[in-house]
């Protein structure tokens, strides 16, 4: 069964996933069977029993993570300062902002729109930098608006 985990306690090391079926299910971190940590936000595969989740895996069948990542970068090197990246993952206040700072920075002599521009390539930098999964993870799930 696909689900996606909804919170996991490190200290009891106990969580919840939320399935495809509409269930939730508990699980300890014992079943966790994948390689690094558990983390919420996460999808998993496992088995369901009575309420419980067992054999937890990572889910990375998804695709969305690599090609919103390629195409995120890309709009925040070529058309950064214009907060076009921002606009492309749904942040549309930060987008707003980062547009509104470069037009307007024009009236305090450019200071600010350059300030933009160099916040704009050091996201183009993390964006590259990070993993497939990373980036999903933190851009597409956890909804990071910057850096």
């Amino acid at each position: 069964m696909k689900g996606k985990i909804l919170d996991f306690k490190a200290d009891t090391g106990t969580g919840v996933i939320s399935a495809d079926d509409g269930q939730r299910y508990s699980f300890n971190a014992a079943q966790w069977q994948a390689e690094g940590v558990v983390k919420p936000g996460a999808a998993v595969d496992f088995v369901a029993k009575g309420g419980q989740a067992e054999a937890i895996y990572l889910d990375n069948t998804l695709s969305t993570g690599s090609s919103k990542k390629v195409a995120a970068a890309l709009f925040a090197f070529f058309f950064g300062a214009f907060g076009v990246h921002k606009f492309y993952l749904g942040y549309t206040k930060q987008g707003v902002i980062m547009v509104l700072a470069f037009l307007f920075g024009f009236i305090l002599a450019g200071l600010p729109s350059l300030i933009i521009a160099i916040i704009a390539f050091i996201e183009f930098i993390i964006y590259i930098t990070k993993s497939d999964a990373e980036f999903e993870q933190t851009y597409v799930l956890n909804r990071r608006p910057w850096f």
